[in-house]
């Protein structure tokens, strides 16, 4: 039951939590001893309250998931894990997340997180277009938990960046399940059947368009008054190219796990570091 549980709880799927750093290394703060361990502290938060949300979102969906291909083998749904157990597992993750969270603002984002994902499971899946934003919300929220728990302002950039950088993630994996799985993928998904391949591949673009255009703006407003290097205004090229990328995995299927992208795509891994370096760098000294 032990290790039904821990595969409940997708520790491997943490790695989404990576955003809570976004925005105090945007602020060129991350090296200060009291922001870096408060953006730990928001990165620990997250990771218990996401553990927490698939406990119960999988009690929710064990029925669904049971006639999904993949997911009919995940503790809850195969019966492995007693549906009780998984709630109360749920329940004492999300206290968890709110003990360790450092003030009350990312406490304020944590329930948010939390009330999202429940009425998601509850009822906001079988709502279309609804359905995926929120699930957006929810990398938007880590990246904004990052800035209220070190105390950091988040600007409107920051905000557009996340914020359709996650709707361009979200869309890319609902469009992967049905190029990958088809009529498979609506009978695990319903609301699937509401959506054409068309119309994903549609909001896909719309959602890279508006990143890379925001992420554009941001990098010459912060190389403009600066003499030196235009290191921000540079990493605009990397970021473009790993979105191309990760489109191309889209376009493939192969983006119905994101994390697993990162982590098995070489060429968005090298992307992501030449992006990082020149970001950091236009950060600091551009």
């Amino acid at each position: 039951m032990l290790r039904a549980l821990l595969t409940t709880l997708r520790p491997t799927q943490w790695i989404k939590n990576i955003l809570v750093f976004a925005a105090p290394l945007s602020a060129g703060r991350l090296d200060e001893r009291v922001v870096f361990l408060h953006t730990c502290s928001a990165f620990v938060a997250f990771c218990f309250a996401a553990s927490a949300v698939y406990c119960i979102n999988d009690t929710l969906d064990y029925t669904f998931d049971a006639q999904h291909a993949r997911k009919k083998h995940r503790p809850v749904a195969s019966g492995a894990l007693p549906r009780k157990v998984a709630v109360l597992s749920g329940i004492v993750l999300a206290l968890a997340a709110l003990a360790v969270s450092v003030n009350w603002q990312l406490r304020g984002v944590i329930v948010t997180y939390l009330a999202i994902n429940v009425a998601y499971g509850l009822g906001l899946k079988r709502v279309a277009v609804v359905e995926y934003c929120v699930v957006a919300s929810g990398f938007l929220l880590r990246a904004v938990a990052g800035g209220v728990a070190a105390d950091l302002p988040l600007s409107q950039w920051f905000l557009i960046v996340a914020g359709f950088g996650s709707l361009f993630m979200v869309t890319g994996k609902r469009l992967s399940e049905l190029v990958e799985q088809g009529d498979q993928a609506v009978a695990s998904r319903p609301i699937l059947a509401r959506y054409s391949i068309s119309y994903l591949r549609m909001v896909t673009v719309f959602a890279a368009a508006i990143t890379t255009t925001a992420y554009s703006l941001w990098a010459f407003e912060v190389g403009a008054p600066k003499s030196g290097f235009p290191w921000a205004t540079l990493s605009i090229a990397p970021l473009v190219m790993a979105l191309l990328r990760y489109a191309l995995d889209v376009d493939a299927g192969r983006a119905q796990e994101p994390e697993q992208i990162v982590t098995r795509d070489r060429a968005i891994q090298l992307l992501g570091f030449c992006w990082l370096v020149v970001f950091v760098l236009g950060v600091h000294y551009g």
